[in-house]
C-alpha cells in the first residue's frame, strides 16, 4: 500500500507539471511590441529632423537611441529563447519521468499477469476460497481476489494514461522547438537590422566629427547660458525664502500686537472695576468681587509649532503634499517630444562627457510649453535672447528654459496643463525646452517625476 501511495503522488506531481504553462513569454511579447513602437517613433523623429537640417547632434542622438532600443529588442529575444530552452528541458525531464514510470508499471503489470496466468483455473480459485478457516475468512479472500482484479485493471489504465501524457509532452516538445526556430530566425533578422543601424550611426558620427569644433563651441555656449539660468534660479529661490521669512515675521508681529492689545484691554477693565477705598474710614465689610464679564476674560495662549521649511505655509502645504504624491505621473511640458539630453552625464559625438542638472526635451519650434502641475509663478526672467519661467509648488520649483512668448507673470496662479510659453530653437537649430526641478537645497532629476510615454 505504501508503494502504491508513493506512486500515485509521483504520478500526480508529473501530471500537474505537464499542464503548467509559463506566462512570462506573454510579458516578453508585450515588452517587445512596446520596444518596436518606440523604435518606430524614434525613426519618425529621425526622418523629420533629417528633412529639416543636416546631420547634427540630434540625428546622432536619435540614431543612438534607436540602436539602444534595438539592443533591448535582441535582449528580449534572448530571454524568450532562454524560456523556450527551459521549457524544452522541463518537458524532456517529464518525458524521462514517464519512461521510468512506464517501466515500473509494465514490470508490475507483467508480474500480476504471470500470477494470474498461473492461477487461472477454476480449481485454484475454489481451492483458495474453500481453504478458509471460517465464513468471514472466505469473504475476506473473495474481497481480496476482487480488489486484486481491480488493481490489475487500474495498472492497465495507468499505463495507457501515462503513455497518453508522454505522447502529449512529445507533441509539446515539437511545438516548442518550432517556436524556438521561429524566434531564432527573428533574432537573426533583428541582428541584421542592428548592424545596419550601427553602420548608419558610424556614418553620422563621421560627418559630425568633421565639424567637432563647431559642436563643442555650441555646447560651451549652452553651458554658459544654463549657468546663468542656474544662478538666476538660485537667486529667485533665495529671494522666495527671504520673502517667506519676512511674511512669517510680519504675521508673528501682527499676532503679538493683537495679543498685547487684548492684555491691555483686560488690565483696563480690571482697573475700572477695582473698588474705591477711603483712607480715613476703612470699611472692612466691603468685599470686592470681579464682574462676571471681567472674570471670564483669560489671556489667549498660542502654541508655536516648529516650522520645518520656511517655504511651506498654510496656503501651499497641501499643494506641496499633492505634488509629492504625483511623483512618476506628472505630465510632460510638451505634447510631442523626446529626451534630447538626460539629467546627469551625456556623451557627445566627440566623446566629451557633459554633466547637466536639467532635462532637455526636443520638440517642434513654436510648440506650446505647459505647466506640469498647479502652482504660483515665482519668477519670469530673460537670459540672453530666451525667457525662463519659474513656478513654485510648495517647497518645490519647476523652471522652463529656452522659451519665447511667455504668457504668464510673477505671482500668477497657474493650473496643470496651462500654456506658459512657446519653444525656441536651440544652438543646433532644433526646438528644445529645458526642464529644471529644484528645492531650496539642490536640483534633481525631472525624468523620474514625469510619466512614462
Amino acid at each position: 500500500m505504501v508503494k502504491r501511495f508513493l506512486f500515485l503522488i509521483l504520478f500526480a506531481g508529473v501530471f500537474f507539471s505537464a499542464i503548467a504553462q509559463p506566462a512570462s513569454r506573454e510579458e516578453l511579447e508585450k515588452q517587445r511590441l512596446q520596444l518596436k513602437k518606440e523604435i518606430e517613433q524614434t525613426e519618425k523623429l529621425l526622418k523629420e529632423n533629417r528633412a529639416k537640417t543636416q546631420e547634427s547632434f540630434v540625428t546622432w542622438k536619435l540614431a543612438t537611441d534607436k540602436m539602444n532600443l534595438q539592443d533591448k529588442v535582441i535582449d528580449n529575444i534572448n530571454k524568450d529563447i532562454n524560456l523556450l530552452d527551459n521549457n524544452i528541458y522541463t518537458i524532456q525531464r517529464d518525458i524521462n519521468k514517464y519512461d521510468r514510470m512506464l517501466d515500473t508499471l509494465k514490470q508490475e503489470y507483467a508480474k500480476s499477469m504471470i500470477y494470474a496466468y498461473k492461477n487461472r483455473s477454476d480449481y485454484d480459485f475454489l481451492n483458495f476460497l474453500f481453504s478458509a478457516k471460517n465464513f468471514n475468512d472466505a469473504l475476506k479472500r473473495l474481497a481480496y481476489l476482487k480488489s486484486y482484479r481491480m488493481y490489475r485493471e487500474m495498472q492497465g489504465e495507468n499505463i495507457l494514461r501515462t503513455q497518453e501524457l508522454r505522447k502529449k509532452r512529445l507533441e509539446e516538445t515539437t511545438g516548442v522547438k518550432v517556436k524556438k526556430n521561429f524566434v531564432l530566425d527573428n533574432k537573426s533578422k533583428e541582428l541584421q537590422t542592428l548592424e545596419k543601424q550601427k553602420i548608419e550611426q558610424d556614418r553620422i558620427l563621421g560627418e559630425l566629427k568633421k565639424k567637432g569644433s563647431q559642436i563643442n563651441a555650441q555646447y560651451a555656449a549652452k553651458k554658459n547660458q544654463m549657468s546663468k539660468v542656474s544662478n538666476a534660479i538660485a537667486a529667485a529661490i533665495a529671494k522666495a525664502k527671504k520673502e517667506a521669512i519676512a511674511k512669517a515675521a510680519a504675521e508673528e508681529k501682527k499676532k503679538a500686537a493683537e495679543e498685547k492689545k487684548k492684555q491691555e484691554e483686560i488690565k483696563r477693565l480690571a482697573a475700572l472695576n477695582k473698588p474705591k477705598t477711603n483712607p480715613a474710614k476703612p470699611n472692612t465689610n466691603i468685599t470686592t468681587k470681579k464682574t462676571p464679564e471681567v472674570a471670564s476674560i483669560k489671556p489667549l495662549v498660542t502654541k508655536k509649532e516648529p516650522v520645518k521649511n520656511v517655504l511651506l505655509n498654510a496656503d501651499n502645504i497641501n499643494l506641496n503634499t499633492s505634488f509629492e504624491k504625483n511623483k512618476g505621473s506628472l505630465p510632460w511640458p510638451v505634447d510631442k517630444g523626446y529626451v534630447l539630453m538626460h539629467f546627469g552625464d551625456n556623451k557627445l559625438p566627440s566623446g566629451t562627457i557633459i554633466n547637466q542638472k536639467y532635462l532637455t526635451l526636443g520638440t517642434d519650434i513654436g510648440a506650446s510649453v505647459k505647466a506640469i502641475f498647479d502652482g504660483t509663478v515665482s519668477s519670469v526672467f530673460n537670459v540672453e535672447d530666451m525667457q525662463v519661467v519659474m513656478i513654485q509648488h510648495g517647497r518645490y520649483f519647476t523652471s522652463y528654459s529656452n522659451l519665447s512668448g511667455v504668457t504668464v507673470q510673477k505671482n500668477q496662479t497657474v493650473k496643470m496643463g496651462q500654456v506658459i510659453g512657446k519653444v525656441m530653437a536651440n544652438f543646433d537649430g532644433i526646438g528644445a525646452v529645458d526642464l529644471i526641478m529644484s528645492t531650496e537645497k539642490s536640483d534633481f532629476d525631472p525624468q523620474s517625476w514625469l510619466r512614462r510615454r
